[in-house]
């Protein structure tokens, strides 16, 4: 049986308790580090706004990028594609 690690990550300055397999400790980990360094540039580059607002915006920035990403890697047009070529063989051979 896998037991459950307990580690914590630090986002923005404020640490997270967090349950989580052994296998995904490291990806949790970078996640964390990848928005603490987002944060850190929002931070630099707009002095007059909270943590919340850096916090929103690398939020928006990751998931845009995820968004963009399943766009660019969406197998349904190809299997569709794939689907009407493979009806079309089975077709052909069969004389129809």
């Amino acid at each position: 049986m896998d037991e459950k690690l307990s580690i914590k990550v630090n986002i923005a300055d404020r640490y997270y308790p967090l349950k989580i397999e052994r296998k995904d400790e490291e990806k949790i980990r970078k996640a964390a580090r990848l928005i603490n360094e987002k944060v850190l540039q929002y931070k630099q580059r707009y002095l007059d706004k909270d943590t919340q607002d850096f916090l929103a915006m690398a939020a928006l920035q990751f998931v845009s990028k995820v968004l963009e990403l399943e766009e660019r890697f969406d197998a349904g047009p190809i299997e569709q594609q794939v689907k009407e070529l493979s009806k079309e063989l089975e077709d052909y051979i069969r004389g129809e």
